[in-house]
């Protein structure tokens, strides 16, 4: 049996399907389908359950709760062909899967590329979403990472609304067109990974009707209700949360998770939810490697560090720290959130070399330390990323970073990102330069529409320029179906802006291809320092000795390159320095190469990065 079905939902058998839930609140629970309404018997710790004769696959039923006026969906449906507000439907898991020899996701080696399936292309499906994987895998990506796919309110969302945890959005397709999408990719060679959110509800959840003990009334967090892990009736909540984690693993056969906001999944007791949900899909891949990232604001390492040293075991960290102070260097503009960063050549060197910037020092932001001890984490215990769904729509007109920097500091840092020892991801479009805003949309109708769109405005008005009144009214609608329209990706531009592609595709290459670089953490070190205020190098050691790499980045003007009083630059013994890779290639829309002998007097041309090759 699959870890969906063991416990809660419908489960299918030859003769019917038996029907469980949790409802403490409830003294009366029944099975309805098509007008006929079965009693279900109540079990122990608040369970209901029974068997129901001739309902199939296919079957649809809802629960009717004592005498309330209107039946509800299942919240483990397997799937809501009309939406979280009608009837959920009986699934049988069994799925033809051709991917019998795929192994997973280690932790070590990806390139990740996070997309949200109804804007990566013009249908929104999973069925259009896996013509386009094969580029992907060509350009040298690995893993998908999934925006959150789970049913939730509205025409069309972000999905961090969820609100029936176990249902594939009926949006993007049925939960058989997201296996076919998965088994496809796994025959590609590429991984998938599922974004999930176990902090909070969304609008239109209908979980307290089946007990308020769901929710807990101790800790409170900024988007609503928040699930309770730590009091009264808390383990049936907990065994719900962690069985989801598992049903995407066992049923869908995803390759990990990525864990929405984990410092407001509040938990005062021992073992952390965190640790459960992590163990919980470890379990149901069996010999197959998952991974699991975790946005985590405070930065806390002990997600990542394992088990038997009182961590939670995760894979990896999500960065802000990068993100912040590459858009800083980018853009010149560090208010809000970016305020503890300067987009300095320090900043950006440290971030390559240690991950986090803030490890327990002071946040002038947060007026407190912010951050833990991490210099002995391992580089891929970090995900960097220039973009991300938050981080693109967090500005007025949901722009690119392309969009608000100058194509050379753009094709720098993205050198930077591609190259250094931590995990990239990549945000859907980025690879090809996309010109389409991603913006917040939610496609709710009435007082829930008005609500969400000052909520967001709200927000956004903590950035200095958005403040002004003239920009607060232009910012996009959520609800407004142009502004989902205007963030799909227009998949022409790939042909349009192939030098964009290209600079990728070879960066890629690079990471993958040169030993120096793709061995970090692995016998392969990794140093460098500060030549001014904007520009500095990293100089990749070679685990076997001699093959060493170097990495200028100049994000200011050209720079005269007379000498380095700095070691770190000589080459390897009976080796020179030999120019390998230019962000200013004119293949990728760059000015030119310069020439860049270092035994000689050379140029470091501005907004630029130049890899170097020890070359005998």
């Amino acid at each position: 049996m699959t870890a969906g079905h063991n416990g809660i939902g419908a489960t299918p058998d030859p003769a019917g399907t038996t029907f469980r839930l949790w409802a403490p609140a409830r003294s009366r629970v029944s099975v309805v389908i098509e007008g006929r309404s079965t009693p279900l018997q109540a079990e122990a710790d608040g369970y209901f359950s029974g068997h129901v004769p001739g309902a199939r696959p296919g079957t649809r039923y809802q629960f009717q709760l004592d005498d309330l006026p209107m039946p509800l969906a299942d919240p483990a449906s397997r799937w809501q062909p009309d939406g979280p507000a009608g009837p959920s439907v009986v699934t049988d898991a069994g799925f033809a899967w051709t991917d019998h020899d795929w192994r997973g996701v280690g932790a070590e080696g990806q390139v990740f590329y996070e997309v949200h399936i109804g804007t990566f292309t013009p249908q929104g499906t999973w069925s259009a979403a896996a013509e386009r994987l094969e580029a992907l895998r060509d350009l040298g990506i690995t893993v998908l990472q999934m925006m959150p796919i789970a049913a939730f309110t509205g025409n069309y969302g972000w999905g961090y609304d969820t609100v029936l945890h176990y249902a594939p959005s009926q949006l993007y397709g049925t939960p058989d067109d997201l296996r076919r999408f998965i088994d496809h990719a796994h025959n590609l060679g590429l991984g998938v990974v599922l974004d999930v959110v176990y902090n909070h509800v969304g609008i239109g959840d209908q979980f307290a009707a089946f007990s308020p003990d769901y929710f807990s009334d101790k800790h409170k967090i900024e988007w609503g209700a928040t699930f309770n892990y730590d009091g009264p009736n808390s383990p049936a909540v907990r065994d719900f949360v962690t069985r989801n984690a598992a049903y995407w693993i066992s049923d869908f056969h995803f390759d990990g998770l990525r864990l929405d906001a984990t410092q407001a999944l509040f938990d005062d007791g021992t073992p952390h939810i965190i640790a459960d949900i992590a163990g919980a899909a470890r379990a149901a891949a069996g010999d197959r490697q998952i991974y699991i990232v975790a946005e985590n604001h405070p930065q806390d390492r002990r997600l990542v560090d394992a088990p038997d040293r009182g961590g939670y075991g995760l894979d990896a960290l999500a960065s802000d720290d990068f993100h912040h102070t590459a858009r800083v260097a980018l853009t010149g503009h560090n208010d809000f959130y970016y305020r503890d960063y300067d987009g300095s050549a320090r900043e950006l060197l440290a971030a390559a070399k240690f991950g986090y910037l803030y490890q327990g020092q002071r946040s002038d932001m947060r007026d407190q330390a912010y951050g833990t001890a991490s210099l002995d984490l391992k580089p891929w215990n970090f995900m960097h990323f220039l973009e991300n769904h938050d981080q693109v729509a967090n500005s007025a007109h949901g722009l690119r970073m392309d969009r608000l920097s100058t194509p050379g500091k753009v094709r720098a840092l993205t050198a930077l990102l591609l190259l250094a020892p931590q995990t990239p991801c990549l945000f859907h479009g980025q690879e090809f330069g996309a010109s389409s805003p991603f913006f917040y949309f939610a496609g709710y109708e009435g007082a829930n529409a008005a609500a969400v769109a000052e909520g967001r405005a709200s927000n956004l008005r903590n950035f200095l320029g958005v403040s002004d009144p003239a920009m607060t009214a232009a910012l996009a609608d959520p609800a407004a179906p142009r502004t989902l329209a205007t963030s799909k990706l227009d998949w022409s531009e790939w042909e349009r802006h192939a030098g964009v592609v290209a600079m990728h595709r070879d960066l890629l290459r690079l990471r993958k291809g040169e030993p120096a670089i793709a061995q970090q953490g692995r016998g392969a070190r990794l140093d460098g320092a500060v030549l001014a205020e904007e520009a500095f190098f990293l100089r990749y050691f070679a685990a076997d000795g001699g093959d060493d790499r170097l990495l200028f980045l100049n994000l200011g003007r050209d720079r005269p390159m007379g000498s380095i009083a700095d070691p770190l630059t000589a080459p390897p013994k009976a080796r020179h320095w030999e120019a390998i890779w230019s962000s200013e290639h004119p293949d990728y829309g760059g000015s030119g190469r310069y020439p860049s002998d270092m035994s000689q007097f050379w140029m470091l041309p501005g907004n630029s990065a130049l890899l170097f090759a020890a070359q005998t």
